[in-house]
């Protein structure tokens, strides 16, 4: 029974993005979709002393491209980003056992592509800290040739997919009878009921970068993870 998951490549994306992940054998960005401002694509929250806060990469408000076409030609953002993360998680438990990884991807490198960045880390962190064994995929390689909806079938047809694992923001638009028409069972995610942690600058807060769970919880982040044993 083959297992897929398909979503577009979200910046430093909350821990059940990583479930998702975790659930499929394959897993498949899906980034030649119109692009939205001010969306999970280049922002993300993260925990401070003084709440919540949104690390946004700036991208300009043009919205006549697709998520694999934004360019990133403002490198000040990395730096700007990295310090954020430093002044916010430097004292949790695991800040420097990780410290050099992160500051790797924002200081090292002049990302220049939104789409290849985002996936680019969330392959990363599945692989080299959670220690996910899926398999990653681009929708730009299946030579798609279906518009919304049906492109998700298109793409899970061409896979072989016995399963689709989604998340619930989905069923507004994902024909779910045509998919098991085609043998093709929905597995809808469910985000609730997840264990708490502990995180700095209570109160806790489930709706925030994967970040913030691997600072506090290190090697132990798998547990509070729901797709693990």
């Amino acid at each position: 029974m083959k297992k897929i998951s398909i979503s577009q490549s979200n910046y430093i994306p909350w821990k059940g993005y990583f479930d998702l992940i975790n659930m499929a054998d394959e897993f498949i960005f899906h980034d030649d979709l119109q692009y939205t401002k001010n969306d999970w694509r280049n922002r993300n929250k993260i925990k401070t002393k003084n709440g919540l806060e949104w690390l946004t990469i700036p991208c300009g408000v043009n919205e006549k491209r697709l998520i694999c076409e934004v360019e990133l030609e403002n490198k000040d953002w990395q730096k700007h980003h990295w310090q954020k993360i430093v002044a916010n998680y430097s004292k949790a438990s695991y800040f420097n056992a990780y410290k050099d990884f992160f500051e790797d991807f924002y200081l090292n490198k002049k990302w220049t592509n939104l789409s290849e960045m985002n996936q680019t880390l969330i392959k990363r962190i599945s692989k080299e800290i959670l220690s996910i064994n899926t398999e990653f995929y681009d929708s730009r390689d299946f030579n798609l040739k279906s518009k919304k909806s049906e492109r998700v079938k298109e793409l899970l047809v061409k896979r072989n997919a016995d399963i689709y694992y989604s998340g619930p923001s989905a069923k507004d638009y994902l024909e779910e009878k045509e998919l098991e028409d085609a043998g093709i069972k929905v597995v809808w995610m469910d985000y609730s009921g997840y264990l708490e942690y502990i995180q700095l600058f209570p109160p806790f807060e489930h709706n925030v970068s994967i970040l913030d769970l691997i600072f506090n919880e290190g090697k132990n982040a798998r547990h509070f993870l729901k797709s693990f044993p």
